[in-house]
């Protein structure tokens, strides 16, 4: 299995555990507290969209991955999203180890 498959059942497994959040609103709350460890946005999401989470999450000090589609992200989850956070700090070490072996292929 590649590790973009990889990534994507992770994020499928995070679901299935309920260590997603997702809904703008309720993302920049989490963000804020410092619940979400880990944040998808969508590669073909908005530019404002993708500035404000991006900048959030560079000031909170989130880890961000901006590759993935919309439709990528939505079938990984199995409902549509644009923007992913993830709330299990363990989770969010993996998919960053996940991502970082990526940016390496």
């Amino acid at each position: 299995m590649d590790n973009n498959q990889a990534i994507l059942n992770f994020i499928g497994i995070a679901r299935r555990a309920s260590k997603i959040v997702s809904g703008q609103d309720k993302l920049l709350s989490e963000i804020r507290s410092g619940k979400v460890h880990f944040l998808f946005i969508a590669s073909d999401s908005g530019k404002a969209t993708q500035k404000k989470f991006t900048d959030k999450s560079n000031y909170y000090h989130v880890p961000v991955n901006n590759m993935y589609t919309k439709a990528v992200l939505s079938n990984a989850i199995g409902m549509k999203r644009t923007i992913i956070g993830i709330s299990d700090r363990g989770m969010a070490k993996k998919l960053v180890e996940l991502t970082d072996n990526n940016k390496g292929e």
